[in-house]
């Protein structure tokens, strides 16, 4: 316990650095590539964001996920790509190499679809290489270019108003 409050602390100062030196990101002429960072503590249906995002107009060929899960059991085996809190360090660096592929693959619009804010997800999301991020409104309006207004399990509604203003913005 004491021990994970010292890298929560940790973490938020490192996050806190990284979010002065930040500039806003453009942007992009179209979104084909879309990254996705779920925390699985609050929303679980992964699979139906995508397919609802699919069905919009993005291919799901081009959406990647990575999913948040507070505790992995150590029997559990799981076939989509997933970081805990035990893989990062207390400096910020994310010890699985799948996942600091992800973080680092330059997405076209990467959505933050979590509204609480845990340093672990923030830390992905600054560190993200995505040229525009989307996130719920009730984060910090620093981590997001643009922001949401609605309940993360009401995914219909967060993508349908996504997707109505990208199109109004001639993105997709």
């Amino acid at each position: 316990m004491f021990l994970r409050f010292i890298k929560n602390f940790a973490l938020k100062k490192y996050i806190k650095k990284c979010l002065s030196g930040s500039i806003p990101f453009a942007i992009p002429d179209r979104i084909v590539t879309v990254g996705i960072i779920v925390d699985e503590s609050y929303f679980s249906d992964r699979e139906a964001l995508v397919e609802k995002l699919a069905s919009d107009g993005i291919k799901k060929e081009n959406i990647e996920t990575l999913s948040f899960k507070e505790k992995v059991k150590s029997k559990e085996v799981l076939d989509y790509l997933y970081y805990s809190r035990k893989n990062i360090s207390s400096t910020g660096i994310f010890l699985k190499e799948d996942v600091a592929a992800f973080i680092n693959k330059p997405f076209d619009m990467l959505i933050n679809y979590y509204d609480v804010e845990k340093p672990a997800l923030l830390l992905a999301t600054v560190k993200s290489k995505a040229k525009f991020k989307v996130g719920f409104s009730n984060i910090d309006n620093r981590f997001n270019s643009f922001m949401i207004s609605t309940e993360a399990e009401k995914y219909t509604e967060f993508a349908s108003e996504l997707l109505k203003y990208l199109k109004i913005l001639n993105k997709i």
